[in-house]
């Protein structure tokens, strides 16, 4: 891997991946992984925090292996594992909630929402996820955490873990930085541009699927939401025109401010049109790839396996110090 900052992010298994995920996280991992030590796992004990099916998780976690190496992840130059492949994880979370306030994840906007969702139990798991996030991340004492807008929150509260055990038990964990992508950190719901395109909340017409076929996002791009202007600009009362805008400049790697210039008088339905084409071209070699990395489950078992003992050494470096910080265990 590259001399750089360390990068750590997880990504979550359930659900299909979107063009939100796809712009505000996967693309920051692939640069990550040029950039500097660049550490991903696919985060299945934070999935069984709400209702899933035991089936279903294990070829969701195949699903987005195959679609981060379909994007351009490569295990020769980054780590990539399943989180409860390394069990440092798990035993850093309960060590770390020595140090976390209830009061703080009370404040947690996601378990509110999260739980709101819930039709019958809200697990406790749901109310300590943000616990073990920052285990995932302090683990190894990564400086960077690439991660959508939405959760800003969740690294402000790791650093004050860190913070908080560091002046406790003495310098020994990372207080991380948040990383969050200049334009696209929060692409919308073509139907309700107001609304954060998710893999629960979003609507399918408004939800553009990295795994789509070019037809389907033509279709769900023709349809998108505007209003009943014309002008191609950003504005806090064009929302649905601002997403597309964003969209259409991190899809040709360009200002938004060009996007506009290109589009003045053009109107909506050719704009939509094209950013439509533009997707299509944006995301059909991450489709084309997926086929054909999908199929041999054993290659992609192979890559998680032989990334979590990676992510085993080096986490375990770090729980020993905790451990021992901390008056754990025998004496060093």
């Amino acid at each position: 891997m590259s001399q750089g900052p360390i990068i750590f992010s997880g990504i979550q298994p359930t659900g299909r991946k979107h063009l939100g995920n796809y712009i505000g996280a996967i693309r920051q991992y692939v640069e990550g992984q040029d950039r500097g030590e660049g550490i991903y796992c696919i985060v299945d004990l934070h999935a069984i925090t709400v209702s899933y099916d035991p089936a279903q998780l294990r070829e969701r976690i195949y699903d987005t292996t195959a679609i981060l190496l379909a994007s351009g992840l490569d295990p020769e130059r980054c780590i990539l594992f399943r989180q409860s492949d390394v069990r440092e994880h798990t035993e850093l979370t309960w060590l770390l909630s020595a140090v976390t306030a209830w009061g703080d994840l009370n404040r947690m906007h996601q378990f509110k929402e999260k739980s709101a969702q819930q039709r019958e139990l809200v697990s406790a798991g749901l109310f300590f996820y943000p616990v073990l996030m920052a285990a995932d991340v302090l683990a190894y004492r990564a400086e960077e955490v690439p991660v959508g807008d939405d959760q800003r929150q969740h690294v402000e509260l790791m650093r004050e873990i860190a913070r908080r055990f560091n002046e406790r038990f003495g310098e020994t964990l990372v207080e991380p930085e948040h990383r969050i992508p200049e334009v696209g950190a929060r692409v919308m719901d073509l139907q309700d541009p107001e609304t954060k395109m998710s893999t629960t909340g979003s609507s399918e017409a408004g939800t553009v699927y990295v795994l789509d076929e070019p037809d389907t996002i033509r279709k769900k791009l023709g349809s998108a939401v505007t209003d009943s202007g014309r002008e191609v600009v950003r504005a806090p009362d064009k929302q649905g025109i601002t997403n597309l805008i964003e969209i259409a400049a991190v899809a040709r790697e360009t200002d938004p401010a060009e996007i506009e210039r290109e589009f003045d008088g053009a109107g909506y339905g050719d704009f939509k049109q094209a950013v439509a084409e533009t997707v299509v071209e944006f995301m059909a070699p991450v489709r084309e790839r997926y086929g054909e990395l999908r199929p041999d489950q054993a290659s992609l078992e192979a890559a998680l396996e032989a990334g979590a003992e990676k992510a085993r050494a080096i986490a375990a470096e770090t729980l020993a110090d905790v451990r021992e910080r901390m008056g754990i265990g025998p004496p060093p």
